[in-house]
């Protein structure tokens, strides 16, 4: 019997390697960009002619002088390692040279470049493989432009086969955006058959691009934290002279101002790419949950900037899926970033807060609901206190509508809802010590299903058969012990959810109900406890806190720049 295995020709072999790093327009995008950053350009333009499969990159990085342009398309050839040992000491976007020879097997390619230090720049054409075909002498301002010509035009079926190209379009788009939320100093130019598509422009920080790419969000619902944490390998007592220390840089939407209905703005970056960790995803689902409205989602950049040794890059042709090693440990430090950033203090406070607010008309009235008032709020010395020392920002000074404290702020004014303020210091305070305590006498529920007591069953509550459709309950959440509705809130607790669940129903039936006059005393006292929740912006169940009344809004409101003689019509 004849073989059924044979070598593939050389040609085959070659597009094969090629598809897995050139697979779409935004993959061309995406290569040719990455080889302008690792030149250190800080201006970026990306020119799209779709009907003539063309793509065009100029950058102003370092440039390329003729000695390189002729070896930049050959196969494997990169200047950004050596020998196997830089594989764990990658700093570049590009590494393994295979970008460019891959465009010559499915495009023409020509290279325009010229070193900063040098007169003259070069043109270049390249035949498939690699090989100069042409070079001459040309003008041009120091950096690099590459042109890449009828892409998969030797591949006629395969080119069909992509996505329309209004898709095609939005792959590039994402991916420029992506890349330029991990590069916020670089500017970026986009054109699209010699109309100019979008621009964005550079930033100080990840803060001021993220804005650029999601309109409706603006710089004032972000939360920009930058910590500088202990590498991994130091605790682990590993002795590498590379792993030093580790950044973490984190841009999050404040809860109460910014979310989305999909899960499509959580990005996680590291050492400036874009990629899939769905470990340290689902740690900042995790981290913000309890803080957004139902079915509602985060907006959150994460950027980790770790050694190199940490990371292996060669799990996905496109390094979009990456090995991190130490990956609990990454997820613990990107939920306490997370807790930090949510928290309220001087340093968590933007220089301008959410005034958009100021002008919708404010609603005092309460729907009639379920809540049960407790008059008792816990004083300073009953509430545990963090591991840091408690900053108290705000001085109540009155209450609107027995529903709103109003609170002194160094920079203004808020308004404060005091029963979600109360359900939040409540919800932490379960979560951090939920406990169950016996229920003397048992309170008795009739008519339960078997679903409902199932879900008693599940949170841990006691229940017995004390007669024909009634049943005894005979232990309850320790914040329900004294409360007079205690068969209500069992019956509530039945209807559904985890253990997260009930304890919000709880805290929720337990806090103060809108509608009870309070006095200085006991509102400062809910202000203090509040200011010290680990997440403050919002509610468990999501809903918007405080409204803050920035003091130079009021200033313009009041007109307080008018000179006084001009004021009065003189």
């Amino acid at each position: 019997m004849l073989s059924s295995i044979h070598t593939l020709p050389e040609e085959v072999i070659n597009l094969i390697a090629a598809g897995e790093v050139i697979d779409s327009i935004a993959a061309v995008v995406r290569e040719l960009v990455e080889n302008s950053l690792d030149a250190g350009a800080t201006r970026i333009v990306v020119a799209l002619w779709t009907q003539q499969w063309r793509v065009r990159v100029s950058d102003n990085g370092c440039g390329m002088k003729l000695t390189d342009l002729q070896q930049a398309a050959i196969a494997h050839s990169t200047s950004k390692i050596r020998n196997s040992d830089d594989l764990w000491k990658i700093s570049s976007l590009g590494f393994r040279g295979e970008a460019l020879h891959s465009l010559t097997q499915l495009a023409q390619l020509e290279i325009l470049s010229r070193p900063a230090l040098t007169s003259d720049g070069w043109h270049v054409v390249y035949a498939t493989g690699g090989e100069i075909v042409e070079a001459t002498t040309a003008a041009i301002a120091p950096g690099t432009v590459v042109t890449v010509s009828d892409l998969f035009g030797n591949l006629p079926n395969y080119r069909e086969g992509l996505p329309a190209i209004a898709q095609q379009l939005k792959a590039v788009q994402t991916t420029i955006q992506q890349i330029a939320l991990c590069h916020p100093h670089v500017t970026w130019q986009v054109w699209h058959d010699d109309r100019e598509w979008f621009t964005l422009s550079a930033g100080k920080s990840s803060q001021y691009v993220l804005p650029q790419i999601l309109r409706q969000v603006h710089l004032s619902d972000l939360q920009e934290l930058k910590i500088e944490v202990p590498h991994p390998d130091n605790l682990f007592n590993c002795k590498d002279e590379i792993a030093t220390h580790a950044f973490l840089n984190l841009v999050l939407g404040l809860p109460d101002r910014c979310h989305r209905h999909r899960p499509d703005w959580i990005k996680v970056a590291v050492n400036g790419r874009r990629v899939k960790l769905p470990e340290i995803e689902q740690t900042i689902l995790t981290a913000t949950a309890r803080t957004l409205p139902r079915d509602r989602y985060p907006v959150c950049f994460l950027h980790l900037q770790v050694s190199p040794n940490q990371i292996n890059w060669n799990r996905h042709p496109a390094k979009a899926e990456i090995y991190l090693h130490h990956l609990d440990y990454w997820q613990e430090k990107v939920a306490q970033a997370i807790e930090q950033a949510l928290r309220i203090n001087p340093a968590t406070i933007p220089e301008s807060l959410h005034n958009s607010r100021v002008g919708k008309l404010i609603k005092a009235a309460e729907s009639t609901s379920g809540y049960s008032f407790n008059r008792q709020i816990q004083s300073d010395a009953e509430v545990v206190h963090n591991s840091n020392p408690p900053t108290y920002i705000l001085k109540a000074v009155a209450q609107v509508n027995n529903t709103y404290i109003v609170a002194e702020h160094p920079r203004g004014l808020w308004l404060v809802e005091q029963h979600i303020a109360h359900e939040r210091v409540l919800y932490e305070q379960l979560v951090d010590n939920w406990q169950l305590v016996a229920l003397e006498p048992s309170v008795i529920l009739n008519n339960l299903s078997p679903t409902q007591r199932s879900q008693l069953e599940r949170i841990g509550i006691e229940i017995e058969t004390f007669g024909e459709q009634m049943w005894a309950i005979r232990n309850i959440p320790a914040m329900l012990q004294t409360r007079k509705d205690c068969a209500e809130a069992l019956l509530e607790l039945s209807l559904g959810g985890d253990l997260q669940t009930a304890q919000v129903a709880v805290a929720c039936r337990s806090a103060i109900r809108n509608g009870t006059e309070l006095n200085l005393e006991e509102m400062q006292a809910l202000l203090n406890q509040w200011q010290r929740t680990r997440n403050p912006r919002t509610c468990p169940h999501g809903r918007p806190i405080y409204l803050s009344l920035d003091e130079s809004a009021l200033s313009r409101f009041f007109r307080r720049h008018w000179v006084i003689g001009k004021s009065h019509g003189i």
